[in-house]
């Protein structure tokens, strides 16, 4: 069963920089489960039959003309049945102002009632992305998240095999770290996965033989960074001299985190090898091939080989993290 998450509607409102035209209790206790938003055209005309009373409606200039083409009587009737309905919270968009029977409405049915200045389109948008990221499903997985070159770079592998490390050398280049130890990873759309730390372990690392650093404490603001979209996964393993590693990356690697495939690079460590380096470059290699450049592919090509040739296919990989 997919675990449910709530925000509190206190959380909008100062996110969003919301009014308050009405508010039943205290925001901080009225829980937003839903990241679906709507414009309240329909049910407000009077059809209500897909009604969700999780969603937070907003309320703009099209809807308002409409319900001023009606008598007072009429649009008075409309947004009592539509508040009779408990919508979790009601937003006027564009400043718009409640007329009386309105915000008497919202009080008789105990509606959260709030104003914000942005565009109807606007406030939707803003709102949309906020509860796409808050109510996103979410697993959290042991790591370390960097942002190299734009790229979201989540490290893995075993305890002790150098990535807080490798962390550290890459903020010293000027890169930024996100999450060490600890990533919590949110999927807020159908092909996105942005991961963060936890807020209680937020910039700290570890570094075994100094202890818990502050990285932004020590390295400066610009060294770290709050979220960051994961699009590349590198699992680091201690150099094996009997195993056969990938010298010409043909294959392409990857893994699901909650559902969503993302390209893995396995990168062996030793002494001497230098990770930062390599990571940048696998960072920039990987920016290429979502542009459509495979270096592997162009030597082939330069060496007469056709890749159909090549048996090229896709090799799912468990990080076990």
């Amino acid at each position: 069963m997919t675990e449910e998450y709530t925000l509190p509607l206190s959380k909008i409102i100062e996110n969003q920089g919301l009014e308050s035209l009405h508010l039943p209790r205290d925001p901080s206790q009225i829980l937003i489960r839903s990241r679906d938003v709507i414009r309240p055209g329909l049910e407000l005309a009077g059809f209500c039959d897909f009604f969700d009373s999780h969603r937070i409606a907003i309320i703009g200039r099209s809807e308002m003309g409409m319900l001023d083409k009606f008598t007072l009587e009429q649009k008075t009737e409309d947004i009592e049945r539509y508040f009779s309905l408990h919508p979790v919270a009601v937003i006027l968009a564009r400043g718009i102002r409640p007329w009386e029977a309105m915000l008497e409405a919202a009080e008789r049915y105990e509606i959260p009632l709030l104003s914000s200045r942005d565009t109807t389109s606007g406030a939707l948008a803003s709102l949309v992305a906020f509860l796409n990221v808050e109510l996103a499903p979410r697993i959290t997985r042991h790591g370390v998240l960097m942002e190299v070159y734009g790229e979201g770079i989540l490290l893995v592998g075993d305890s002790g095999v150098g990535k807080s490390e490798a962390a550290i050398e890459l903020i010293k280049r000027g890169h930024r770290l996100i999450a060490d130890d600890a990533v919590e990873i949110r999927r807020v759309s159908n092909i996105s996965l942005v991961g963060q730390a936890p807020e209680n372990i937020r910039h700290f690392i570890e570094l075994r033989g100094i202890g818990l650093i502050n990285a932004q404490r020590i390295f400066g603001t610009g060294a770290v960074k709050p979220s960051q979209k994961i699009e590349l996964a590198i699992k680091l393993e201690t150099w094996d001299a009997t195993k056969i590693y990938d010298r010409m990356g043909i294959d392409n690697e990857y893994t699901e985190i909650l559902g969503i495939r993302v390209p893995v690079m396995t990168i062996p460590v030793k002494p001497g090898r230098n990770l930062a380096v390599i990571i940048e470059v696998a960072a920039m290699n990987n920016r290429q091939k979502k542009m459509g450049y495979n270096a592997a592919h162009e030597l082939l090509s330069n060496m007469g080989m056709d890749m159909e040739d090549m048996g090229e296919k896709d090799v799912q990989i468990d990080l076990d993290i």
